[in-house]
């Protein structure tokens, strides 16, 4: 089975060879290496495709995906996580009989690279910031992660050997990460014990307000690398003023923050993902193949 045409909507970013493959599925390919700025350019690259690749800098809401009767097989080239944090309206799709698939697991190794090497630069000074007087290691520190998925518990599996006292908090409870050493906590007790947080959370899900900084307290670090901001801007702007605050975000974590705040002294900035890499792009490339392979094959 073939599809009849399949439209890449964006820059998916799979791999040459992967891009090649995907030939050998479809009578008909269009491939787009750029963003879409409007709603209507959305629409006019797909036109007629019954299938549909899309990374998540694309939204394809209900009103778009209700434009095409052709539409089989939406492929998502990023995560899916649940309807409410995806960039594809999931739930309307799969009514209307159109498959949507997503991938998982891809790009986490990357990340907690990024977040145990920029604490170690901030703990010891070794970049533009130092967190306290003195240079301090990871042993010792009490570390909330906030969401255990796959990429925070890669973080955890990394920070164990430094000898961090590791707390979580998560919508479910990992038995076996509190089997290793990880405590859960309610997330008001998380913020009050923790001297560094970082958050693994999906898309659009806001955890702290200005109540929940002001539990955490001064003397902090928070670190993001999700996809947006878990926590709102004005309750953050009052808590990075405290004394000893520093924030570290990835190019990802980064989205949605004010050019004010990014300016601010103690928030550390990277402007690429921290997630992407070489390998992250191979697997993501096989992954989104085998998802369309599997499709097909039913």
């Amino acid at each position: 089975m073939k599809f009849k045409k399949l439209v890449c909507v964006d820059n998916i970013k799979l791999q040459a060879s992967a891009l090649k493959e995907l030939k050998k599925y479809t009578e008909e390919m269009d491939v787009y290496n750029d963003y879409p700025k409007t709603n209507e350019e959305i629409v006019q690259r797909i036109k007629d495709a019954d299938a549909v690749l899309v990374s998540w800098h694309t939204t394809l809401d209900e009103n778009i995906i209700a434009q095409f009767p052709n539409l089989k097989y939406i492929g998502m080239a990023c995560s899916l996580y649940d309807d409410a944090s995806a960039n594809v309206a999931v739930n309307f799709a799969r009514k209307k009989g159109i498959t949507v698939t997503g991938i998982f697991d891809y790009g986490d190794p990357g990340v907690a690279e990024f977040i145990v090497s920029k604490l170690i630069d901030l703990l010891h000074g070794f970049g533009d910031n130092q967190w306290k007087e003195e240079p301090e290691e990871l042993t010792g520190k009490k570390i909330g992660i906030i969401g255990l998925g796959t990429t925070g518990q890669l973080l955890a599996k990394c920070l164990l050997p430094f000898g961090a006292d590791l707390f979580y908090f998560s919508r479910t409870r990992k038995s076996e990460w509190e089997e290793r050493g990880v405590d859960y906590l309610p997330l008001e007790v998380l913020l009050k014990r923790s001297e560094i947080i970082s958050f693994h959370l999906p898309k659009y899900t806001v955890l702290l307000k200005e109540a929940e900084f002001k539990t955490f307290g001064s003397g902090k670090i928070l670190i993001n690398t999700s996809l947006g901001l878990p926590f709102e801007e004005n309750g953050f702007k009052q808590w990075i003023h405290q004394q000893g605050n520093f924030a570290i975000f990835d190019g990802d974590g980064k989205s949605g923050l004010s050019k004010e705040v990014e300016n601010f002294q103690n928030v550390i900035l990277a402007n690429k993902s921290a997630g992407w890499t070489r390998e992250t792009e191979k697997r993501l490339s096989q992954k989104v193949l085998q998802n369309l392979k599997d499709f097909l094959k039913k």
